[in-house]
């Protein structure tokens, strides 16, 4: 059973930074790809970033140029760098796995930028 954990929200200022991580067990496939999306209460779950096993990165509009997506294949683990975060950014982010045509998601880590 795939589990992902998630870790590194939290409460930062604006034009602060943090760096999310996410640690996939339980077996994922070496060609699976890795994302996080982020979701406002109300609103839509958006995608921030995804990454695949050879490091092919797309991103969402709102995060292009701050934040940066990159992964370790050997550990399994995905990070989301954001930098300059305003506080449009806040909003709990989730990590998810696409792995021999399966789908799972994180528990959510929250992000709160506030002064």
């Amino acid at each position: 059973q795939v589990q992902l954990v998630e870790s590194g929200g939290g409460l930062v200022q604006p034009g602060g930074s943090l760096r999310l991580s996410c640690a996939a067990s339980g077996g994922i496939s070496s060609q699976s790809v890795m994302g996080w999306y982020r979701q406002v209460v109300g609103k839509e779950r958006e995608m921030v970033a995804v990454i695949s096993s050879g490091g092919l990165t797309n991103y969402g509009a709102s995060a292009k140029g701050r934040f940066a997506i990159s992964r370790d294949n050997a550990k399994n683990t995905v990070w989301l760098q954001m930098n300059a975060l305003e506080p449009e950014d806040t909003a709990v982010y989730y990590c998810k796995v696409w792995s021999e045509l399966r789908q799972y998601w994180g528990q959510g880590t929250p992000v709160t930028v506030s002064s």
